[in-house]
């Protein structure tokens, strides 16, 4: 069937190289690595510590983290390999269309639309919560109306989206600076508060280390798990399946490393430094994950835990209240680069998208000053910027979370297939014991994904519904493919 052709990876290495669509390679390995870093540190490490810890897991919640941890690595050897091999702007929507085929490309590219576009929004709403509050400790209080719990205009995250989406369209290298700068601020801060935490630690704090299990209330109608609707399994608190529960949630923290593999097309050595910008982030960020997770339940019992700034509160509770500007500070710059990340990673999956024909192939020029695609990225700046300034995202985050699983398992799935159709491919990384290791992160990002409710699963089968729609009126038509023998 012609919406199942495939594109050769010779072809998609090819039109990276026409005048009008060729991206600037301007990126190393530690660029790479600080972009991963940038995206994954958001406010996980400052509120979703405590949340979890309280909640579902205890002190074991670093094993919580540990276990996330693994579960995201399994799907970034995968992702190693195809961004080493396919060299090209897309991440999993390339690699889906050198695999599985068009209409497959177009359905994982429409879901990481819905993953980063929406998560940039929903980010740049947090962003402006944290700037608030952080205006509101120097005495200056901004009017409700633009900064408020419920904003008739969400100005700040307006502002701070306009912002970056300029520098975006200024350059990569910029982009890469700007990012560095601020990383290292919000390590910084991260690394001085578990530095300091380490002297308000009570060994008492971590008793019971992993607390008795507990069923928790059942959960009903659209909000109930889908893996309690399908197989009436009751999420369980604390106790060892309490660890693999609070693995569910908090490997949300972990959601971004896969954004690095956007930018292979602007790597100067992707081959190379792919693997380790994709593999280094990630272990650099569940180390950091780790050493919080312990301080904050080592400073203060996981039963009085605060569920809504808990690293802030912790330090309170010792006589420390200095650490909760210090927070904001980190909270600020962290969700700084997340927003620009994500709109970078959008930017380059829509642009692979319009250079192929399935959207218009206008918006996929690179502007010859910058060696950007401006159009594109002004038009996702622009998207939002509308959904940060006037929509309320809270019920919407979730969608952010399946759409990254379900990407996932398509890259995961994909590196058996391309190891079976194209064993002659030249591989500069290859994942370890395919295709047990790639089965394993399928059924891996599964399981999480059966924890999420079933109105979620509803959302996105009727976003992916419109996608299809979209597909077939316009892409299918338009098609680069359909024209010319791939």
């Amino acid at each position: 069937m012609e919406i199942f052709r495939t594109k050769t990876v010779e072809q998609s290495i090819l039109d990276t190289e026409a005048p009008e669509h060729r991206l600037r390679k301007r990126l190393s390995a530690v660029d790479l690595t600080v972009f991963g870093i940038g995206v994954i540190i958001g406010t996980g490490i400052f509120v979703l510590t405590g949340k979890v810890a309280k909640e579902t897991a205890g002190p074991a919640v670093a094993l919580s983290f540990i276990a996330a941890g693994i579960v995201c690595g399994l799907a970034a050897l995968c992702y190693a390999e195809f961004a080493s091999t396919i060299p090209v702007a897309g991440s999993a929507y390339t690699f889906s269309f050198a695999t599985l085929g068009e209409f497959p490309a177009w359905v994982i590219g429409w879901d990481l639309m819905l993953e980063m576009a929406l998560a940039g929004a929903v980010v740049a709403v947090g962003w402006s919560g944290y700037f608030g509050s952080l205006m509101s400790t120097l005495g200056i209080e901004l009017p409700a109306a633009i900064a408020g719990e419920e904003p008739v205009v969400n100005v700040p995250a307006m502002v701070i989206v306009a912002i970056l989406t300029g520098i975006l369209v200024a350059g990569i290298k910029l982009s890469s600076r700007v990012n560095l700068v601020i990383v290292v601020i919000k390590v910084s801060v991260i690394m001085l508060v578990i530095v300091a935490g380490l002297f308000f630690i009570k060994a008492e704090n971590y008793q019971p280390f992993i607390p008795p299990a507990r069923s928790t209330p059942e959960v009903e109608g659209l909000g109930a798990p889908m893996i309690q609707v399908l197989f009436g399994i009751t999420p369980v608190a604390y106790g060892v399946i309490g660890i693999f529960s609070a693995a569910a949630i908090v490997f949300f923290a972990f959601i971004g490393f896969d954004i690095v593999a956007t930018a292979a097309e602007e790597t100067i050595e992707p081959q190379r430094d792919l693997p380790r910008g994709i593999i280094g982030s990630l272990v650099i960020c569940t180390v950091l994950y780790v050493a919080v997770s312990l301080v904050v339940v080592g400073m203060q019992h996981y039963t009085q835990l605060s569920t809504k700034a808990p690293l802030a509160d912790a330090f309170t509770s010792v006589g420390q209240p200095w650490a909760a500007t210090l927070i904001s500070i980190g909270a600020i710059a962290g969700l700084t680069t997340v927003v620009m990340i994500l709109m970078l990673g959008q930017t380059r999956v829509l642009f692979a998208m319009c250079r192929d024909g399935l959207l218009p192939r206008q918006l996929a020029v690179v502007n010859p000053r910058f060696g950007t695609p401006a159009r594109v990225t002004l038009l996702v700046g622009f998207v939002t910027m509308v959904l940060a300034g006037f929509i309320s995202l809270g019920a919407l985050a979730e969608l952010v979370n399946i759409g990254t699983l379900f990407a996932f398992v398509v890259v995961s799935a994909g590196v058996i297939v391309l190891r079976h159709t194209r064993p002659d491919l030249p591989r500069a990384f290859r994942t370890p014991m395919v295709p047990v290791l790639p089965i394993l992160s399928v059924l891996a990002c599964l399981y999480l994904m059966l924890n999420l409710p079933v109105e979620t699963w509803l959302r996105f089968v009727v976003w992916m519904i419109i996608g299809a729609v979209l597909y077939f009126v316009y892409g299918y038509r338009h098609s680069r493919a359909s024209r010319t023998p791939l």
